[in-house]
């Protein structure tokens, strides 16, 4: 087995940095002095990245944020944007698709594997050439949508690729070790490198195995009475043995599902009649496969015979579920919802409905005694309906944090609504958050913001 590694070192706040300089001269200069990234102080968060001069104080990634403002109380806390660095990280592997089929990696950036990603580099050759001119291919293909250069390397287990990775010039070639040289390729490295637990590495320290190479020379019983079945493994990474199967991600599924209109629509109701066949269909698939969906894209091809000058042909409209599901009736209303808000301005000569971030359905356990346990989920479906209505700047949430808090004002905190977030209309411009509202209604003005308490 060939194995490319490719890794970006500290990619969530590489990726902050290259948000914040897509911003313009809006956004400021980015901060000069030491840099944590995931949250303010307060919060109970961790961290999730630091700059150098944070490192240089001892921040480090996983410490409880008020930890790192004890250790740089003059650092620059920022916020993260978990959804745009999962965006990213999928965009990059839906690239990296076009060249193998077999990638693996976490896209999410609280995970401490976040900024590495694996793939299956064997068969490759006789369709992209030689591994430097492959690993060259897909460096060029990922630039768009991952910032900087990454470490590469390629070897037969995941682990020497790894080590061949970090020990790669960042942009440079890769680091290729020959197949079955595994071995002999890590037999200088550090020993340390074998773990990440502390107290395995002291000992080895303590005992003198500097080296991988010292570490594979030792019999597997000694090994296993020292460390027990850690030291088997030890071994077999040392010795260029695969230890961690290879299990690739499954790519996200989509499923849409178009219907003409003969004559076309003009209404809204005749469009809701033909939105909820399409959606109670993809819903019945969905159920059968023991599915959710994530969200849905709406596309609307309009009939232009008796159309404005300067009709757009297409409209599309994304929509956020405030969670997965496989309910039609739920998917319909809050898409209807949209419709509502922004109506197409001419009459529908095709409806076409796509269900994106499609996953396994995850099971719920009810509580037997409490009537109505899901109202909490009815509930964030209604606030989302409310908030594409009246705009997401008009309905939040209020969650409650530490209710012990000196300062009331850090005993709770507004949230968005899950779900409110929308996209525009291509050909149309983006739709401002809360300019949407309902076909005949209008919000009145300073109306207060719907309020939900967590429970």
């Amino acid at each position: 087995m060939r194995l490319l590694y490719l890794f970006w070192p500290h990619l969530p706040l590489r990726l902050a940095r290259a948000r914040h300089e897509a911003g313009g001269a809006n956004s400021g200069s980015w901060p000069t002095g030491p840099i944590v990234l995931g949250g303010q102080p307060w919060t109970g968060g961790t961290v999730l990245d630091a700059d150098p001069l944070a490192r240089a104080l001892g921040v480090r990634r996983g410490i409880p944020l008020g930890s790192a403002h004890r250790m740089a109380p003059e650092a620059v806390f920022l916020d993260p944007a978990p959804d745009e660095d999962r965006a990213a990280v999928e965009a990059a592997c839906e690239r990296l698709a076009a060249f193998s089929p077999g990638i693996a990696g976490p896209s999410d950036v609280a995970d401490p594997a976040f900024g590495r990603l694996i793939v299956h580099a064997d068969g490759l050759v006789r369709l992209w050439g030689v591994e430097e001119r492959l690993v060259a291919r897909m460096v060029e293909a990922l630039a768009p949508v991952l910032p900087g250069p990454p470490h590469a390397g390629i070897a037969g287990t995941g682990f020497a690729a790894g080590v061949a990775a970090g020990h790669a010039e960042p942009g440079g070639p890769p680091l290729l070790v020959p197949p079955g040289d595994d071995e002999q390729f890590l037999a200088p490295y550090p020993a340390k490198l074998l773990t990440k637990d502390p107290d395995i590495r002291a000992r080895l320290a303590r005992f003198g195995l500097r080296t991988i190479g010292a570490v594979a020379e030792l019999p597997r019983s000694a090994l296993v009475a020292r460390f027990g079945e850690e030291g088997a493994r030890l071994l077999a990474r040392a010795l260029g043995e695969e230890t961690e199967q290879f299990r690739p991600r499954r790519a996200a599924e989509r499923m849409a599902l178009g219907l003409p209109l003969d004559p076309p629509a003009e209404g809204l109701d005749a469009l809701r009649f033909v939105l909820r066949r399409l959606a109670a269909t993809l819903a019945d698939q969905l159920a059968a496969r023991g599915q959710a969906a994530g969200l849905a894209r709406l596309a609307i091809t309009h009939d232009l015979a008796f159309a404005r000058r300067g009709t757009p042909p297409e409209l599309h409209f994304e929509q956020r579920f405030p969670e997965p599901t496989a309910d039609a009736e739920a998917i319909e209303r809050l898409l209807f919802a949209r419709l509502e808000g922004a109506p197409p301005p001419a009459a529908v000569a095709r409806l076409e409905l796509e269900l994106g971030l499609v996953d396994s359905a995850r099971g719920r356990q009810l509580p037997l005694f409490t009537p109505q346990a899901a109202r909490g989920a009815r509930l964030e479906w209604q606030l989302a309906r409310l908030a594409i209505a009246f705009g997401a700047d008009r309905v939040r949430r209020v969650e409650v944090g530490d209710p012990e808090a000196p300062l009331a004002e850090e005993r709770w905190a507004w949230q968005p609504v899950a779900g409110a977030e929308v996209t525009g209309a291509a050909g149309t411009g983006p739709v401002a958050r809360g300019e949407a509202r309902p076909a005949g209604r209008t919000a009145r003005a300073g109306a207060q913001p719907v309020e939900r308490l967590a429970r």
